[in-house]
């Protein structure tokens, strides 16, 4: 049964215990009265042969109610108890949804703190890679226009001459 169902189950029940409370009262008074009756005015044999089968008969009504009334309220408590529970179970999940509504809405931030977090280390060796490959370049182009230097004046071919790129500065071993 869903929540509103139980609360209207509840709702119920209690107005008919209500009816059954009006009726055990509207008994009692009417057992009351003839019970008042009876013990004022002294029967005759056959009116108060008839008057102790109708007292009989309105006490086991009112037993018959009074134990009507019993089951239904704890029919109530029962029901009492299981939207206790419910009401109990519906806050635990609403405070569990905000908790993991407020972690979702958390983890774009901390996935980019991770990621930058894993990523520097990877950005400083590429640096460094970077670093030592343009030194790298530069000194494959000295040794490069050495070699064309050595070859020109060994084999005396007259080969242009490379200047070395801007920025670069070539020495010679000694």
């Amino acid at each position: 049964m869903s929540f509103n169902e139980l609360q209207a189950e509840v709702l119920r029940l209690r107005e008919e215990l209500q009816m059954r409370d009006q009726l055990v009262q509207q008994l009692s008074q009417e057992l009351f009265r003839l019970v008042k009756d009876n013990a004022s005015a002294v029967p005759t044999g056959a009116s108060s042969e008839h008057s102790q089968i109708e007292v009989r008969a309105l006490r086991e009504q009112l037993q018959a109610v009074e134990q009507q009334v019993q089951f239904y309220q704890e029919q109530i408590a029962s029901r009492d108890a299981e939207v206790y529970q419910l009401r109990q179970s519906v806050q635990e999940l609403t405070d569990r949804s905000r908790m993991l509504e407020q972690v979702v809405q958390e983890l774009p931030r901390v996935y980019r703190q991770k990621f930058a977090e894993r990523i520097a280390p990877i950005k400083e060796k590429v640096a460094a890679i970077q670093q030592e490959n343009r030194r790298l370049h530069a000194e494959l182009q000295s040794v490069s226009y050495r070699l064309a230097v050595r070859n020109r004046r060994n084999n005396h071919i007259d080969l242009p001459a490379f200047s070395p790129p801007v920025g670069v500065s070539v020495s010679l071993p000694g």
